[in-house]
């Protein structure tokens, strides 16, 4: 016969979380954590408010021992990154200095439901509970984290409302033409009394220094060694200058008194990740916004030399004013500087064609000194200031039809509105097939016909844009040198480099009898 089956209950001992016994008489070690988003007035007071309420509230308990409350001041909650308090509090509760985290609300936590699931559960592994005074939620408790889930899901919904808010302002602000930028790190500029744009003048005689030694053939790895050199402070407040930042200078439309609105964009409002706008989101252009540091017409020389200077073409060189403007007539390679006896007292600096020993045969183009090359340029110079006025007047001449884009920018605007077309049938296309049930064969033939058609579209628009930009260059180079022309006197007595810079293409040397300069604007003249 069986015996009757006895249950006999073993008490706890020990709390389920951390472990301590239950007999334990040791005050819980609390912490406190505020945080408020901005650096308004009433978001300061809101913070302070919250440390002092906090530290009372834990001290005021007889079973809680009073840690220290941890906060963070003008930081968004979408993300623990770049949070300093909230780390810190963390590693403390890991490292078992703290028992009890109280704090406001969940979205005074987190208002990323992952970073706050996850930190939760970090900390209740280790035995930290969190309680939420708003919500009455401990993450002990068995429905905790059910209700920090939906909670958190909540929170990190209003932060996505804020920051779409936030954008439509944003946009909606650049769309007005309302330009701001960012003082502290923007050299040339200062904020006026009313928030406007003004030029700040001691600044912006580094920002013209840098245009002008850019158009006498500098490079900007050159000129931010020059900068630096010289003790400029960099737009950072640095003391090296970086080529990055020159260039970014040399590009900014801010410094002919233009802005281009919308440059970047937020892509996602949890990493605050930021994106070059590519045509994702529309870009304005505001004209004249404020006073310019360089003239327009500097600024668009500038722009033109950069494209002249392009890397496909890699003739450009800023180590000397020479340097890749002096071609071999015989093999068409480019003059390299040599130095000879290099030790002695006969030292001296020499171009030469750099592959004239590379071939079976030398070439035989005589190799040429500083002083050479400057008496051809100078004697070429005042050949072509003898004859400017037919010069203007061959251009003026030629102009109409070497140069007239009428036809082309036509044919560009029928070729933008078929891309934008075909894109539309596209997309159309695809937003159909998701939502009826086609012949997917059929589907896919009449999608590979529009994207054949768009592609085709878009390469001839392509071609066409690359053909006005061209013919749009070739002018503005041939204006820019005519421009710099008129500027000289009769006849240069010496060398002049910046007249150099501004009329010279390259020289071609074919002996010492026979050495072409060619100019800008086409001209070839024998010095």
């Amino acid at each position: 016969m069986a015996k009757n089956k006895n249950v006999i209950t073993i008490p706890a001992t020990r709390q389920q979380f951390t472990s301590a016994p239950i007999n334990e008489q040791r005050k819980r070690r609390v912490a406190a954590y505020a945080r408020v988003s901005t650096d308004h007035e009433d978001q300061q007071n809101s913070y302070e408010a919250q440390i002092d309420y906090y530290t009372g509230y834990i001290t005021g308990r007889e079973d809680w021992e009073f840690v220290k409350v941890y906060a963070d001041e003008g930081i968004t909650g979408t993300s623990t990154r770049h949070r300093l308090g909230f780390q810190e509090m963390v590693a403390d509760a890991l490292d078992g200095k703290i028992d009890l985290i109280v704090t406001k609300s969940v979205s005074r936590f987190a208002r990323n439901t992952v970073d706050s699931l996850t930190t939760i559960r970090e900390l209740k592994d280790k035995g930290v509970e969190c309680y939420f005074e708003k919500e009455q939620i401990w993450t002990f408790d068995g429905k905790g984290e059910l209700m920090l889930t939906i909670m958190s899901s909540l929170a990190q919904e209003e932060a996505r409302s804020i920051s779409e808010n936030c954008t439509w302002g944003q946009r909606k602000r650049i769309a007005d033409g309302k330009v701001s930028i960012p003082f502290g790190h923007f050299l040339g500029f200062k904020r006026g009394p009313n928030g406007e744009i003004l030029v700040d003048e001691e600044q912006a005689v580094t920002v013209r220094r840098i245009y002008s030694m850019f158009l006498q053939g500098m490079t900007p790895c050159g000129i931010a060694k020059q900068l630096t050199a010289d003790g400029i402070k960099s737009p950072g407040g640095k003391d090296k200058w970086s080529q990055s930042t020159v260039k970014s200078i040399l590009q900014n439309e801010k410094y002919k008194g233009d802005a281009l609105l919308q440059k970047t964009f937020t892509t996602d409002f949890l990493t605050k990740k930021q994106k070059i706008n590519e045509g994702e989101v529309p870009q304005f252009y505001v004209e004249n916004n404020h006073e310019a540091i360089v003239e327009p017409a500097v600024f668009d020389m500038v722009q033109r030399e950069i494209a002249r200077r392009d890397p496909g073409r890699n003739r450009h060189s800023g180590v000397h004013i020479f340097s890749g403007k002096i071609k071999c007539g015989q093999c068409g390679s480019w003059y390299g500087s040599k130095v000879w006896h290099s030790n002695s007292k006969y030292r001296r600096i020499i171009w030469q064609c750099n592959h004239k020993y590379d071939n079976d045969e030398k070439c035989t183009t005589p190799h040429l000194t500083d002083g050479e090359i400057e008496q051809f340029c100078v004697s070429a110079i005042n050949k072509l200031l003898e004859r400017r006025d037919s010069v203007r007047a061959d251009y003026e001449e030629v102009k109409p039809m070497l140069f007239d884009t009428s036809a082309l920018e036509t044919k560009q605007e029928e070729l933008r509105e078929e891309t934008q077309l075909v894109a539309d049938l596209v997309q159309q296309c695809i937003r159909e097939n998701a939502s009826v049930a086609l012949d997917q064969n059929d589907y896919q033939k009449r999608y590979d016909a529009l994207v054949a058609r768009y592609n085709k579209a878009n390469d001839r628009l392509e071609a066409v844009t690359a053909e006005i930009n061209d013919k749009e260059l070739r002018k503005a180079t041939i204006e820019d040198c005519l421009a710099a022309m008129e500027k000289l006197p009769t006849a240069l007595d010496a060398f002049d480099e910046t007249a150099f810079h501004s009329l010279v293409d390259y020289i071609t040397v074919y002996s010492n009898d026979d050495v072409r300069v060619t100019f800008k604007d086409g001209t070839e003249i024998q010095a």
